[in-house]
């Protein structure tokens, strides 16, 4: 898959060093990774949730963090959407998720 916004996620990072490995490691992974669907999603990343709108919301560091992006499967690419603590994730409305 592409990852669209590589510096969204390095600049999330820089700010908040103790989320550097557990981005990394989803970067990594989501950039090899070849979906096809949710449910291959779900082998790499068994805590994901589809939200909506073609969001899905990854846990990062342990649930310390969210991670949403727009996942376009035929076309293999990932759009960072927001990257937040959980309890900035918390603080949002389905709607606004839908909208990130």
């Amino acid at each position: 898959m592409r990852v669209v916004k590589k510096k969204t996620v390095v600049e999330y990072f820089a700010k908040h060093p103790d989320a550097k490995v557990a981005l990394e490691d989803w970067y990594e992974k989501a950039a090899n990774a070849k979906w096809g669907n949710f449910a291959d999603l779900r082998r790499t990343f068994g805590s994901a949730d589809n939200v909506g709108g073609k969001r899905i919301v990854f846990n990062i560091k342990g649930n310390d963090y969210r991670l949403v992006a727009i996942v376009l499967y035929r076309i293999g690419m990932i759009y960072v959407r927001f990257i937040g603590t959980h309890s900035e994730y918390s603080r949002l409305s389905k709607e606004q998720i839908v909208n990130i």
